[in-house]
């Protein structure tokens, strides 16, 4: 079963990045309210973003690396602009 790192905009506009193996599942978490304390209270939350990996190792760093990035760069990897790698949910 493969590895997701993603990207969610909450109801405030904020992007908040993580990565899991179930992704349908973790997005329904979020919007019940046990996911991320940060997305708890900014319900609902929306996935705009999605990248596969075989591996937890590999979505983890590219979680890492995202959120690392500025606003700028993961709304322009959400548009997709060509930035920073391949896009499988949008």
């Amino acid at each position: 079963m493969p590895f997701h790192a993603y990207i969610l905009r909450c109801a405030d506009g904020t992007l908040y990045t993580g990565y899991t193996r179930d992704l349908e599942k973790r997005v329904a978490t979020h919007n019940a309210g046990l996911g991320a304390a940060y997305t708890r209270g900014r319900r609902p939350v929306e996935l705009v973003h999605a990248e596969t990996f075989d591996t937890q190792g590999d979505a983890m760093r590219r979680e890492c690396l995202l959120k690392t990035w500025s606003r700028a760069m993961k709304l322009a990897l959400i548009a997709g602009d060509g930035i920073g790698g391949r896009q499988v949910v949008k």
